[in-house]
């Protein structure tokens, strides 16, 4: 008899039949990033309004802005969603090195706008855009890249450190000089996570960890706004009219909105009393105006877009790709993490945005970039390919016009690897320059008396079949062995 399955237990085989689809991953990314981008837009004219208004007699003026830049996102996204993996990687290092140019161009007096005590920003027919953002982008791709190719060959520890670590520390020390303290832990996160994932030792990893902590103890108590924050954290009563105004206010904002909230469009804060409302103290007003439900559901989709992240990095094949997403995935989430930690009084002000929620157009658009990559990545999971050039497209794939994804092979490198882990006795009469390609030529020694030379490695003789008419007068004779210890030959039953 059939007893009745509980509710809770039906809708968890709906959900586990749902992400079996080979596509569960694509749609779970799509739908996270347009969520939040739509929750973005919301929450940007919301608490902008009244400052936009006060500014430029519009309450639209920064909605607008954040509509164009999250328009071209979606853009970007589609082109992140199309871009064939082998061009993502051969490109690069070209755009690392454009990014470069762009960190140096910035920090020059008349080139580079100086806005809110920081030097980051190009200004070119009213729009902003922020190369530090870009060389987040750059950092993650052609780290994964780096290290992707390095793994494939096996290499040490030194040739996975150099040239990524050197390189970071150039683009770190330009983001100093803006200087831009938000921008500089996100780079941290991202250049961890790329060696974490990579595999590189625990010994080195946590030297590299205490060190970056140590730098950013350093740096945080060198510049006097940065002290100023440090100091209103361990202290918040100190200065409540002063440097701790700003998280004051927005533990007051987040109480004001209670468990239910007061209604979108109601905050108080936003008149004036949270200073950078609508940027990185965005979050505060989403916990006034949707309460504490409305702040638990914006965490919850950070949530499931960890669990779909990591969950596509470990689907994956490719190791640049699975570099690559977790990475990515693990940058916004820490981001993510940091900008809600400061919010409710977790964590010091850093100035980290909320990723794809906070206004910013340069962090709206690549947020959505590292989206469409990751979703780009989750049509590369084998399931994804097999079902795609099946045809099942689906009605989203078909609308968008997807190219279908091409299936990964292994390097020469990755191929030798995966050989000698398969048969290690195969593998093992081959140079370490026959695996890279040298053209190097093992010769093969004779095999000894009595072995056939396929069976040399094993130790065992392999008789040639005897012909049928010759049959009735092997059966008459005693079958011969061969002694695997010195390779004689005798017969079973008393030796003469």
């Amino acid at each position: 008899m059939n007893t009745p399955q509980p509710a809770d237990g039906a809708a968890r085989n709906r959900v586990g039949l749902w992400l079996a689809r080979p596509l569960a991953s694509f749609h779970l990314v799509v739908t996270i990033a347009v969520l939040l981008t739509v929750l973005g837009l919301v929450m940007v004219l919301s608490s902008s309004s009244v400052e936009a208004v006060a500014t430029n007699g519009s309450a639209y003026g920064l909605f607008t802005s954040q509509a164009i830049f999250a328009a071209l996102g979606m853009v970007i996204f589609y082109l992140a969603l199309i871009v064939p993996v082998r061009v993502l990687r051969r490109f690069s290092f070209p755009a690392f090195a454009v990014t470069v140019v762009l960190l140096v161009l910035v920090l020059i007096p008349g080139i580079g706008t100086l806005s809110q005590g920081t030097r980051g920003w190009f200004v070119v027919a009213g729009v902003s855009l922020q190369p530090s953002e870009l060389a987040k982008i750059a950092i993650a791709v052609w780290g994964a890249h780096l290290l992707a190719s390095r793994r494939a060959e096996r290499s040490s520890t030194r040739e996975m450190m150099i040239p990524l670590v050197p390189a970071t520390l150039v683009v770190t020390l330009l983001i100093i000089l803006q200087p831009d303290l938000g921008t500089t832990v996100s780079l941290a996160i991202i250049v961890l996570a790329l060696l974490w994932f990579a595999g590189l030792r625990l010994r080195v990893f946590l030297t590299i960890v205490g060190t970056a902590a140590g730098l950013a103890v350093l740096l945080a108590l060198t510049a006097g706004y940065r002290s100023a924050r440090v100091r209103a954290f361990f202290n918040p009563g100190a200065d409540p009219q002063g440097i701790g105004y700003q998280a004051r206010q927005a533990k007051f904002s987040l109480a004001d909105g209670g468990f239910w909230g007061r209604g979108l469009g109601q905050s108080r804060a936003k008149w004036s009393y949270l200073p950078n409302a609508h940027n990185d103290f965005i979050f505060a007003i989403i916990g006034e105006e949707l309460g504490f439900l409305g702040g638990l559901a914006v965490i919850g989709l950070f949530g499931l877009f960890a669990y779909a992240g990591l969950r596509i990095s470990l689907r994956s094949v490719d190791p640049f790709l699975r570099l690559l997403t977790a990475t990515a995935t693990t940058w916004i989430i820490g981001q993510a993490f940091i900008n809600i930690g400061y919010v409710v009084g977790l964590l010091p002000v850093t100035g980290l945005q909320l990723p794809l929620v906070s206004a910013g157009g340069t962090s709206t658009a690549t947020t959505l970039l590292m989206f469409g990559l990751i979703a780009n990545a989750a049509r590369h999971e084998p399931e994804a390919v097999a079902a795609l050039h099946a045809g099942q497209d689906g009605r989203f794939g078909r609308l968008l016009r997807l190219p279908k994804p091409e299936q990964y092979t292994p390097s020469r490198g990755e191929a030798v690897r995966l050989d000698r882990r398969a048969d290690p006795g195969r593998a093992a009469p081959r140079r370490a320059g026959a695996e890279r390609g040298s053209g190097t030529a093992v010769r093969e020694r004779p095999a000894p008396r009595g072995r056939a030379p396929q069976e040399r490695a094993r130790g065992r003789t392999t008789q040639p079949a005897a012909p049928q008419d010759q049959a009735p007068r092997r059966a008459r004779r005693p079958a011969r062995t061969t002694d695997s210890r010195d390779g004689r030959t005798g017969e079973r039953g008393n030796r003469r």
